[in-house]
């Protein structure tokens, strides 16, 4: 149960990936990705996430909490999130998603054997 000092999170993934597709799906995160991005320099930096985050109704959050997003995601440690990383920090936070990839991957396995 969730305290009144934390946010509710409903993941919206799986219905976008029902109702857009693989392709339409991804090409949503490259909207959001292009939303949250520095134009400057084409990737997203703590400064690009928290002047944009409004965008996405996430102008509560911290600083804190802003780095450690961009920590969780940020693969090559150069302290920002590159598309690619953007769009596997989506799936990976979308534990519905991810278990229905998962699922796909086993089916599509079985049907090799």
């Amino acid at each position: 149960m969730a305290s009144k000092n934390q946010s509710q999170f409903q993941d919206f993934l799986p219905i976008m990936a029902d109702k857009l597709g693989g392709d339409g799906l991804i090409g949503e995160l490259c909207n959001g990705f292009q939303l949250l991005m520095d134009c400057e320099k084409g990737v997203i930096t703590f400064d690009s996430l928290k002047n944009n985050s409004a965008l996405l109704g996430l102008q509560d959050l911290t600083d804190d909490d802003l780095l450690g997003m961009l920590k969780e995601g940020d693969f090559d440690g150069d302290g920002a999130l590159s598309q690619m990383e953007f769009c596997v920090l989506m799936f990976r936070l979308s534990p519905d998603l991810m278990e229905q990839s998962q699922a796909l991957l086993e089916q599509a396995l079985q049907q090799e054997l």
